[in-house]
């Protein structure tokens, strides 16, 4: 896809490095779309071209790529009064690496069929340094020839691009993919906060286990770089946004008659950090909620 002309909505945490990287990488325009100007005029310093609006950019690009924060925001850059699919032409492609409903992902791409636009669900995982480093997960959900044709683009951003099924197979993955990382923290933070009372020091406590069976991509980046540091940031994954996903999970469980049991107690601890004050803060962020000091 040599050449062709790249459009990227919504530069946020995760979307402002995913365009960088395709300014960078690709060869041919990249313009860029977000209501906030200052990634935006940051992404500029560095080549990409910006456009005002959606209509706008829709005009300027062949590829569209999206970084929204819900399937809401998706739902209206593409099917709104002023949406995506009011001004493209046929022959374009949208490829949405947003987290989003799967069954949203399969009415976008009906709706975007029905005017000759291709539609790939392409959500990202691993962390904001993924992003950064161009080094992320991507799982894919569309047609099999069309996901073949956007890998040049997605090896921009991605260094794995699985192709998981049809239009939903990839927001499903991704959705799950959460929902076992969650449980995953906030079992390293219950480890942890116990470890802690039998006087074994948490760094210590780490490492062993890292070099043993309970090693996982969750421990070694939200165990020993955020709940080991107390670094907790906003402008990273925050609990709002993990509660979202953890949402679309726990519907698709519900969907599926299966009792999610573990993701809903994951729930009701992000819901506790949010009631806090939490909710803007990094998803581990929960570990102090776990580890509080004995009432006295």
């Amino acid at each position: 896809m040599s050449g062709e002309r790249i459009g990227f909505i919504g530069t946020g945490v995760m979307g402002e490095p995913m365009c960088r990287n395709l300014v960078r990488k690709h060869d041919g325009p990249v313009t860029a779309c977000d209501l906030d100007r200052r990634p935006l005029e940051r992404l500029a310093a560095d080549g990409a071209l910006i456009a005002p609006s959606v209509a706008a950019l829709a005009e300027a690009a062949d590829v569209i790529f999206l970084s929204l924060p819900s399937g809401r925001e998706v739902r209206a850059v593409c099917l709104g009064d002023d949406g995506l699919i009011r001004h493209l032409p046929a022959g374009c492609t949208v490829v949405d690496t947003s987290t989003a409903p799967p069954a949203l992902a399969r009415e976008l791409e009906s709706a975007f069929a029905a005017r000759g636009i291709a539609f790939a669900d392409a959500p990202v995982a691993r962390t904001r340094q993924a992003a950064i480093e161009g080094t992320l997960s991507i799982m894919v959900g569309g047609d099999a020839a069309l996901v073949e044709r956007l890998r040049p683009l997605l090896g921009h951003i991605a260094t794995d691009v699985t192709h998981c099924g049809p239009a939903g197979a990839g927001q499903a993955v991704k959705i799950l993919n959460n929902m076992i990382l969650f449980q995953n923290v906030r079992a390293l933070a219950e480890a942890l906060a116990i470890a802690r009372r039998q006087g074994i020091e948490p760094a210590t406590f780490m490492e062993a286990v890292s070099r043993s069976s309970g090693d996982s991509f969750a421990l070694r980046n939200h165990g020993m770089k955020a709940i080991l540091e107390e670094r907790f940031p906003e402008g990273a994954f925050p609990v709002a946004y993990a509660m979202k996903d953890l949402d679309y999970a726990l519907a698709l469980a519900a969907d599926a008659g299966i009792d999610a049991e573990g993701a809903a107690l994951v729930r009701a601890l992000f819901a506790e950090a949010i009631e806090s004050g939490l909710g803007a803060r990094y998803h581990p962020v929960i570990a102090t909620l776990i580890d509080r000091p004995d009432p006295a």
